[in-house]
């Protein structure tokens, strides 16, 4: 019988909590490993975090500082240490298990790819930005790859903007609509990539049982929207018929004051994901009006 024991690292958040509820709804024995008391190990604690892993069949690391946040230097070194160094002791413990996870799903991110207005960036052909974020993610990747863990089947999962019940992305976007400030930001043309948590989660699945896909993964839905259409679609989802637009220069105050980078809304992520549909994946939530939808609890 397949061992179908999961090791969720990062399971505090909106992510993790989701993703922990819904292996084990689906019969998963799930452990954890966090800075929650509740947690099955604590990071620092090598011991138990190798004896979370020993026998278990996936790893999913999701660990990781918020980024929203404004990019000073303090932010910036927990930032990348809360990612590189999670990574890092994932790996150590698994090289002391004896039966290690046959996959491990690690975390990264679809800001990994430049500023893209001209075509969608696959895991393929796909083009590296720069700047503070894709060094992150460079890191990132780059820590997963070096751990030592040789007979477990490591992905780097290049994720999306995650949309969900509860999940505080869409919540700036709300609250502007409801004050009729839902209109475009900056420019308008930005695509804006993203995925519904529970497609994340069939995804981590799909993955785990599709052995020969490997190295980075994109994790997104299929149609990537503009801003200017994101905007209408939650506008539509919050009963807003009309909205004012934001320029560039108003968001860059803006974001100073609520403690937060303009990049999250003004850099163009077009991200798709080729390796999945190629292999077949289905969504259930295929485009942004339903997801929202869904998010808000209604069906699409």
């Amino acid at each position: 019988m397949e061992n179908t024991t999961v090791v969720i690292a990062g399971a505090s958040g909106f992510i993790g909590t989701y993703i922990s509820r819904r292996f084990a709804e689906d019969g998963w024995n799930v452990r954890t490993i966090g800075r929650s008391r509740r947690a099955s190990a604590a990071w620092g604690d090598n011991t138990a975090i190798t004896a979370a892993l020993e026998g278990a069949d996936l790893l999913v690391n999701l660990a990781g500082r918020t980024v929203d946040c404004r990019y000073n230097r303090r932010n910036r070194a927990e930032i990348l240490e809360s990612r590189v160094s999670t990574t890092g002791a994932l790996g150590t413990a698994l090289s002391r298990c004896s039966a290690p996870p046959r996959t491990w799903l690690n975390a990264s991110t679809g800001t990994i790819y430049r500023d893209a207005r001209d075509r969608p960036q696959t895991e393929d052909d796909g083009d590296l930005g720069e700047g503070f974020s894709v060094d992150v993610a460079r890191a990132w990747e780059a820590a997963l790859a070096e751990a030592p863990a040789p007979v477990t089947r490591k992905v780097a999962l290049r994720i999306a903007i995650v949309l969900g019940p509860g999940g505080g992305v869409m919540r700036p976007f709300a609250t502007l609509a409801r004050l009729g400030l839902g209109g475009r930001m900056g420019a308008g043309a930005q695509k804006f990539s993203w995925i519904h948590v529970e497609d994340l989660y069939r995804t981590i699945r799909f993955l785990h049982l599709r052995k020969e896909l490997k190295g980075p993964v994109n994790v997104a839905a299929p149609a990537a929207v503009s801003n200017r259409e994101l905007m209408r679609s939650v506008r539509r989802a919050y009963g807003m018929p009309l909205g004012l637009p934001t320029p560039a220069w108003l968001l860059k105050i803006g974001a100073i004051v609520i403690r937060t980078e303009t990049e999250l809304v003004l850099k163009s992520r077009w991200v798709e994901p080729r390796k999945l549909l190629d292999a077949g994946f289905t969504y259930r939530y295929p485009t942004l009006d339903t997801a929202l939808n869904a998010s808000r609890g209604r069906q699409g």
